[in-house]
């Protein structure tokens, strides 16, 4: 999900109560709910599309659950103790306690790959114990119905906190309910994945419910395998075939041994095609990302590779 998203989950989860815990709780609860991106920073070493085989990876399986939590907790109490030696401490501040900070970082640390789980981009939840990608299908990855509920309930919190009235009670209301909303649209995605589609069978077919990013409750669906891919209009009912200009599936295996971009985008894509380029070269996309404001984000060209054209039949 968005950062905004784990934010205001982390807010939330501090203003239901555990931010009385220790000083310095909300900052780990919020740096810790954003803390498994920092694998964001490969963006300075990794070309092109390389870092869709590096993010939600390493950064977000079982050991950095641990060693991440412990490495802010640790930066949280040097900062306290730091201001305490130079008079700056606030005042307000409770006493800080080394193990809540590490709780607190290690709960909202897990509220991440949760919540990264739900969408059709996927993660690797057991990386580098297993390479294998999860997905939720569940939530598009920003969800606006969720910024409104979270933001709403966080602001109301602090609100009723600072005016001396009970203040926990709605910020847990709201967990409750963003729980139930999200299991919710996990029973329509699994409806909308397994119902039958007028597309043509193909063995090996897989169908991806992807939400659509205002209407949750609708689905796009996403059927077929490799170079075949058809999608269902969330206004139609009908399907579509996305691949229109297709290209036959070359050797990928010797292709990737000497580009890094390709064995990377090919390492995460779920639903690969191959398409002819202006030039009749080829172009690999991705059917979830099937969308020309994105497309060079979620795809890699392959300009010494002659597309060898099939029929859209």
């Amino acid at each position: 999900m968005d950062n905004l998203t784990h934010s205001l989950v982390g807010a939330l989860i501090g203003q239901a109560g555990l931010k009385r815990k220790t000083g310095l709780a909300m900052p780990a609860l919020i740096i810790g709910a954003n803390l498994p991106d920092v694998d964001a920073a490969c963006l300075f070493w990794l070309e092109g599309v390389e870092h869709l085989g590096f993010r939600r990876g390493i950064t977000h399986g079982p050991i950095a659950w641990v060693l991440l939590p412990m490495v802010l907790a640790g930066l949280l109490y040097g900062f306290d103790r730091w201001q305490a030696k130079r008079g700056t401490r606030p005042a307000g501040r409770l006493p800080v306690d080394l193990k809540w900070l590490y709780l607190l970082s290690f709960i909202a640390c897990l509220t991440h790959p949760a919540l990264d789980w739900l969408n059709v981009y996927g993660i690797r939840l057991l990386e580098p114990f297993s390479s294998q990608w999860y997905y939720g299908d569940t939530l598009f990855i920003i969800d606006v119905w969720l910024w409104a509920l979270l933001g709403f309930a966080t602001w109301f919190s602090l609100r009723r906190e600072k005016r001396g009235e009970e203040w926990q009670r709605p910020a847990r209301a709201a967990i409750a309910v963003a729980l139930v909303y999200i299991g919710v649209n996990g029973v329509i995605s699994s409806f909308a994945g397994t119902a039958r589609y007028d597309a043509p069978y193909l063995p090996g077919q897989i169908a991806i419910a992807s939400p659509m990013p205002l209407l949750s409750w609708k689905r796009e669906v996403i059927v077929g395998i490799e170079n075949d891919w058809w999608v269902k209009d969330p206004k139609t009912f009908k399907m579509e075939r996305i691949t229109r200009d297709r290209c036959a599936w070359p050797d990928m295996n010797r292709l990737r041994k000497d580009n890094g971009e390709l064995d990377a985008f090919l390492f995460w894509s779920r639903a690969p095609f191959a398409e002819r380029a202006s030039d009749g070269s080829m172009i690999l996309r991705d059917a979830r990302f099937y969308d020309p404001r994105a497309r060079d984000r979620f795809a890699v060209a392959l300009p010494d590779v002659e597309c060898e054209e099939l029929s859209a039949q």
